[in-house]
């Protein structure tokens, strides 16, 4: 076996350990169940959810993180 013939059974292995992950992951996501909450508890829960998502996406945006002021952990150390 040549150099070149290991190399392309090796893209063959890559390429079908890939293939294998997407369709498992097609076949998760298309088994979940997306029924909605019925229950008062259940839809209490995601909206505390929604709201806690909506906090961190305010609070952790670029535009927040990229105009603070340098502190000493970061790698903006004065010289």
């Amino acid at each position: 076996m040549s150099a070149r013939g290991g190399a392309m059974i090796a893209l063959l292995v890559l390429f079908g350990v890939l293939v294998a992950v997407a369709v498992s992951l097609v076949v998760v996501l298309l088994r979940r169940k997306h029924a909605p909450t019925e229950t008062a508890e259940g839809l209490l829960i995601e909206q505390e959810a929604r709201l806690r998502a909506h906090h961190s996406r305010v609070s952790f945006n670029s535009r927040v993180a990229h105009n603070s002021t340098p502190t000493m952990g970061d790698s903006h150390h004065r010289q």
